[in-house]
């Protein structure tokens, strides 16, 4: 009987390891159609794709080029401009570790931290960072600064450098030191609604800096590196990353032919954040995926690595729930979640992705989503905005969610595998 059992096992055995490896074969060419196709498509030039389950990477892959002239292969270490997930990887998580430390409430208003900011103070936090706070969607600051006559305004930008204008915004753009000041006035300025509902907005992240500056007495930048990005090891996960890195390594975004009027590479392609100094709660980060993966990692793990809390599991089970759903508005503080009834059109992820989950897109075509039903992470990156913004095949394709999809169907492919026979014979 025993033989006979052990004969049982080895032949189940080799029929699970043969049904799992035709499970990735199928997830792996079924994900290889879709990005060749978008590829092809002109969808973007290149991208990387991972995903993995609880500290299991399964699937991480590179494809393409990182420009249409087929010069440099995309490598699955290779940097990108993380645009909006910006808000979750950068100002959400130095607001998760600020709340953790006790320096605000979720129903205060802005303006008891912030100086200079008009009604838009009068907005909590809780509001603005599930956007249902009526604030302006956003603000063309590199439109702002310029005059009827088209030469700039005081204190703004300069096409030649000085001690006053010493970041350079391109090869021959030049911002002044102040201008922050100048975004915080646009911001002042801007449009409130009475109608509390959800409108997506950006113009609260361009003040998480700020607001981490007068509570901690630590730059932003500093604050986030000191905190997550060096106890995880993510040495790819930094704002200006030509400081650091080889500009080879730094997949290209858009060619500028309105603003900068270059190809921005290695500076971040959001306007509002390149006048911040690449430095911005809105937008400003690159990463590659597996440094991208880590941060997402840490909420899967309850907010430790290692022997270290870094955010408690109560803010992050917070921070990542639904906070208005009464109001039609699907968002937690500061993450996306699932539309709360699917659209295949609309969503930019799995349908088979759980009430739980949360993450965020970036305007680049990136996303970077957590599943704590599954233990699942899923990372996009790509720069579908080479060589310009009006390349939309990205999103007609539904290329995120359908490959989010095939990954959930490879993990449900895989649990359903019958039970060891050794045990049911008994």
């Amino acid at each position: 009987m025993l033989k006979l059992q052990h004969g049982i096992f080895i032949l189940f055995f080799f029929a699970i390891v043969s049904a799992n490896a035709q499970a990735v074969e199928t997830m792996r060419n079924s994900i290889d159609s879709v990005v060749y196709e978008a590829i092809n498509a002109k969808a973007f030039p290149g991208c990387v794709v991972y995903a993995s389950k609880g500290d299991s990477v399964f699937f991480m892959r590179s494809y393409g080029h990182h420009t249409y002239d087929s010069l440099r292969r995309v490598a699955v270490n290779d940097v990108f401009d993380l645009a909006s997930i910006t808000k979750v990887v950068g100002g959400t998580l130095a607001m998760m570790k600020l709340y953790d430390e006790g320096h605000y409430q979720l129903e205060d208003p802005i303006g008891r931290y912030i100086d200079k900011i008009g009604k838009i103070g009068k907005v909590t936090f809780r509001e603005v960072m599930a956007h249902q706070s009526g604030l302006y969607p956003w603000i063309p600051y590199y439109q702002e600064v310029r005059r009827k006559n088209g030469n700039f305004k005081k204190n703004t930008l300069s096409f030649t450098p000085d001690e006053d204008y010493t970041y350079a915004l391109s090869d021959s753009l030049y911002l002044h030191a102040g201008f922050y000041e100048k975004i915080k006035k646009m911001i002042k300025k801007s449009d409130v609604s009475k109608e509390k509902k959800y409108r997506y907005s950006g113009l609260f992240f361009y003040l998480i800096p700020e607001l981490v500056e007068r509570f901690t007495g630590m730059s932003y930048e500093d604050y986030l590196v000191e905190n997550f990005y060096a106890p995880l090891g993510a040495k790819t996960l930094k704002f200006n990353p030509l400081e650091s890195i080889s500009s080879k390594q730094i997949v290209p975004t858009e060619i500028d032919t309105f603003f900068r009027m270059e190809s921005i590479h290695g500076k971040v392609h959001d306007e509002g954040a390149i006048m911040m100094k690449g430095v911005s709660g809105n937008a400003g980060l690159f990463s590659n995926a597996q440094d991208l993966a880590a941060v997402l990692q840490l909420f899967l793990a309850n907010g430790k690595v290692d022997s270290l809390q870094l955010l408690s599991p109560q803010t992050i089970q917070l921070f990542t729930a639904v906070q208005y759903p009464s109001n039609e508005n699907r968002r937690g503080l500061g993450f996306d979640k699932p539309l709360l009834t699917y659209d295949s059109i609309a969503s930019s992820v799995a349908k088979s992705a759980s009430f739980f989950s949360y993450g965020h897109t970036g305007y680049t075509g990136t996303l970077a989503w957590v599943d704590p039903e599954t233990d699942l992470i899923f990372i996009f990156l790509t720069n579908r905005v080479y060589p310009s913004r009006t390349y939309r095949a990205l999103y007609q394709q539904n290329v995120r969610p359908t490959i989010h999809q095939f990954i959930y169907d490879y993990l449900q492919a895989i649990e359903r595998q019958p039970d060891d026979p050794v045990e049911n014979t008994k």
